[in-house]
């Protein structure tokens, strides 16, 4: 697996290679991961590693001009590594891992499947990289064209990103399928939440909204501080815990609106500890705007027994089905309506958090997606011969 990111640093697309990569090697799988410096390792996944660059520390998502040396590092290590490792297919992920994987594909001559979490450009804007229609946009346009065509076989974190692939990009159907994340349902799972709320400083009789991810305007975080302002008046003793990163904008934020007072930051949360964090609530909200990423805290939140809101959208609703609460897409005032019914029934509540807790065991779960996987690797296999 190529990973150009600095792997692993409790977030979402992280948690997809790190699940993968596990679940591959609970089945028998040999897997390595060839990465970034930064990050840290998890237990039974290998990983190897490009030397220090003392002076790069960004963890968070989003593009850097500092790329294009760390993935000339990359793919030296990534060569280096498989002359050794002697794989049978390369799983890039990001489409800077692509470029690498598909340099790869042709010294190793073996099949590479590109991982694919969402548009290159689309990202790029979102992140402020560049503005709408300039020329470094359509720069960005034609290298992801490119990128796209590389790969021998493409697998698409939602069915939208599908046919993003497909409707935008002119990607060939047969090539392109999906597999949304998935979910441990024996590592995120309902815990008392007494002791969370404790170690929290949050009162035992709260009404807790939680959200778990990247604290960002894409993620819906500025339409999320408006909503709690209008549901703090409309929910006695609402509290929200806002746990991710970078978080010192927004504390800034919640401060400037008067929302100080209602708001718990915890920063980066350890993945290990998310469970417990997630279970100090009583609902979970995700506002994330992108409509053909996948939003992976949703697995999460349902495999703890959380009802969710979240907005309409298809990506959305393939995940939580009927057990989801909706609200209208892009308005702060209908996430805030939605969060304030949900709490004025709380007998609905327990019930949806039960219904999500036994869709994502049913439909969620790691080790099913691992043999989707397991079959996309043995077609490209079976091709390649």
């Amino acid at each position: 697996m190529i990973a150009p990111t600095p792997y692993f640093s409790d977030r979402g697309c992280h948690v997809r290679i790190y699940e993968e990569a596990r679940n591959l090697t609970k089945r028998g799988h040999e897997v390595q991961i060839v990465t970034y410096h930064l990050g840290r390792n998890m237990p039974g996944v290998a990983v190897v590693r490009t030397p220090a660059i003392p002076w790069y520390k960004k963890l968070e998502a989003g593009p850097s001009w500092h790329k294009p040396y760390l993935d000339a590092l990359l793919l030296v290590q990534a060569y280096r590594t498989a002359r050794t490792f002697k794989p049978h297919l390369i799983h890039a992920h990001l489409h800077e891992g692509v470029l690498i994987g598909y340099l790869l594909k042709k010294l190793l001559r073996i099949p590479l499947l590109f991982d694919y979490q969402g548009s290159l450009s689309g990202e790029s804007l979102n992140h402020g990289f560049f503005k709408d229609s300039s020329p470094l946009q359509r720069s960005f346009q034609a290298l992801e064209r490119f990128v796209n065509a590389c790969a021998d076989a493409i697998i698409t974190s939602s069915g939208e990103g599908r046919q993003e692939l497909i409707r935008d990009w002119g990607v060939a159907p047969q090539t392109v399928s999906t597999m949304i994340d998935g979910v441990d349902t024996d590592i995120f799972m309902p815990f008392p939440r007494s002791q969370s709320r404790r170690e929290l400083g949050i009162p035992e009789d709260a009404r807790v909204v939680v959200y778990l991810g990247l604290l960002n305007r894409y993620q819906g975080l500025d339409l999320l501080l408006e909503a709690l302002q209008l549901v703090r008046h409309m929910v006695p003793q609402v509290h929200c815990l806002l746990m991710g990163y970078p978080d010192q904008e927004y504390r800034q934020k919640a401060q400037d609106m008067g929302l100080a007072d209602v708001i718990t930051f915890t920063g980066r949360v350890p993945y290990d500890r998310a469970p417990a964090y997630l279970c100090a609530g009583d609902l979970a909200v995700s506002p994330k705007l992108a409509r053909t990423e996948a939003n992976g805290k949703l697995f999460n939140y349902m495999a703890c027994g959380l009802p969710t809101v979240a907005f309409e959208s298809d990506v959305n609703r393939e995940i939580l089905g009927e057990t989801g609460i909706y609200a209208e897409y892009g308005s702060s005032s209908s996430l805030a309506e939605c969060i304030a019914s949900a709490f004025q029934d709380e007998n609905a509540m327990r019930r949806l958090g039960r219904e999500s807790r036994v869709r994502a065991i049913q439909l969620h779960s790691w080790y099913e997606r691992s043999e989707q996987l397991e079959s996309t690797y043995q077609r490209l296999l079976d091709i390649q011969k």
